[in-house]
């Protein structure tokens, strides 16, 4: 439990993954600004392992992102909300769902709130918020609540055992799946199938992540690929992390492994179609230049070989 005396800050953070991922310099620029005080993250359950990994926070509370209907689970998140005797409250989701939870505070006097909800204390109020990347947001809205000094998002993954996972060095991460919402952010499998075959033939081992609601892409690839590495359902969030730290490369569709990827160190190639605009929320790496962005309005357009151009550019690849 915290000190009766010591600071208590709340950062609510739901969703999604990219988004989360995102968000990591942001959490550790408030832990560096409060190094004393008791800091709890309000998220998804999904995410809990993951952020518990980052060493930032005290405490993880899980939200179950009730419905108005269920005044029960309303009423729990009001009382966590009122009784956490909060100084001051992170808004990083701020949605319409954050902004009601501000309104939670009513009719006693809400802590200290860094966020867009109407009447809040440190509103983030540039005009300019919803053009600004995730990141560039991020760091905009704590300038504004005194903070500085974002870093690039990091992630450290687990110390991978690539003979568990079959796996030999030098290898590159293949990330063909995506949001199944969202079918206009999926290059076809056919062609990750066909840049696998060309990755292969340059002697690198291209290694397959995803779900097993994302089978079908995947062993698409892996039919089309016999030299490839199917890791499908085997890999959680840090195991991503640490496979892309050993990585020469990954390569994928705009999605939240990738953004793991990209945060963990690995270079990265990400495809993007016109469903979702890189200038907002591209990954970015720990470094300059870490992640190429190769766009095409429909992805159905967009060839092996411009991407295997991409790939040979990035690994100093010669034919």
């Amino acid at each position: 439990m915290p000190d009766a005396k010591q600071e208590r800050i709340l950062v609510i953070k739901l969703s999604a993954l990219g988004d989360i991922i995102l968000a990591m310099g942001a959490f550790a620029a408030i832990r560096a600004a409060h190094p004393r005080a008791h800091i709890t993250v309000l998220t998804t359950r999904l995410y809990v392992d993951l952020i518990k990994s980052t060493g930032y926070f005290d405490a993880i509370a899980i939200d179950r992102r009730p419905k108005l209907y269920q005044v029960r689970e309303v009423l729990a998140l009001r009382r966590f909300l009122r009784n956490g005797n909060f100084d001051r409250i992170y808004d990083l989701q701020t949605s319409d769902r954050s902004g009601f939870y501000y309104r939670l505070f009513w009719p006693g006097k809400a802590p200290e709130w860094s966020g867009i909800a109407r009447g809040c204390s440190h509103p983030h109020d540039n005009p300019d918020r919803d053009s600004l990347h995730t990141i560039d947001r991020l760091a905009d809205q704590l300038h504004r609540s005194g903070i500085e000094n974002v870093p690039p998002p990091f992630i450290a993954g687990s110390d991978i055992d690539l003979e568990r996972f079959g796996v030999r060095s030098p290898f590159v991460l293949i990330c063909p799946g995506g949001a199944p919402h969202r079918p206009d952010k999926r290059w076809p499998a056919e062609r990750f199938g066909l840049l696998a075959k060309k990755i292969a033939d340059y002697r690198l081992t291209p290694v397959l992540i995803g779900t097993d609601k994302e089978a079908d892409v995947l062993s698409k690839i892996d039919s089309m690929c016999p030299k490839a590495r199917n890791l499908m359902g085997r890999t959680g969030f840090l195991d991503i992390a640490g496979l892309a730290a050993r990585s020469v490369l990954a390569i994928g569709n705009d999605t939240g492994p990738m953004h793991i990827a990209a945060a963990a160190g690995a270079p990265s190639i990400v495809l993007f179609s016109r469903d979702s605009d890189p200038k907002k929320s591209a990954p970015r790496g720990t470094t300059d230049n870490a992640v190429s962005i190769v766009r095409e309005n429909d992805l159905r357009e967009l060839t092996v070989n411009r991407v295997m151009d991409e790939v040979r550019h990035r690994l100093d690849l010669v034919d």
